[in-house]
């Protein structure tokens, strides 16, 4: 890790914390050079899953890809840096647990649905309008009458 003040190749880790998340480590690090600290996160990332599109096509899973999909859904609502991270990370859990080295871009989207659905409700309608291609009012209608009958029947 590179010091971000002097950008020397040598720095210390100084002392190790796993998030209050449990998912990250945090690290405080001192630069050897210029006695700078500052603090990094480590988390666990998801390597070779390839993703299978659509069309067929396939590429490589990308958490930027997902968040920015996300992002979208999410646009003009309230919440926080921190409830967004652990969003990602509980999607990203559920990719880990299926333990393929494959998935459809539908298997995903699905997993974000379930999960945005707990996590904002308009979000949710958002991402399933676009995702599910919703083509007319009725469609929508429909997915937002299945979205209170079923908050109605959790009460």
């Amino acid at each position: 890790m590179h010091c971000p003040v002097c950008k020397h190749k040598e720095t210390k880790v100084v002392d190790s914390r796993v998030a209050q998340d449990g998912l990250s480590i945090r690290r405080r690090r001192e630069c050897e050079k210029c006695q700078y600290r500052f603090s990094t996160t480590e988390e666990a990332e998801i390597l070779d899953i390839t993703v299978v599109k659509g069309d067929g096509t396939r590429e490589a899973y990308s958490r930027d890809k997902l968040s920015k999909g996300v992002l979208r859904s999410l646009e003009k609502r309230s919440y926080t840096a921190e409830q967004f991270k652990k969003l990602i990370q509980q999607v990203e859990q559920d990719i880990q647990k299926k333990k393929k080295r494959e998935m459809t871009s539908l298997q995903i989207g699905e997993l974000v649905m379930r999960h945005l659905k707990k996590f904002d409700k308009v979000a949710y309608i958002r991402f399933a309008s676009v995702y599910r291609q919703f083509e007319d009012v009725k469609t929508f209608q429909r997915e937002l009458n299945n979205l209170t009958r079923r908050k109605g029947k959790t009460k």
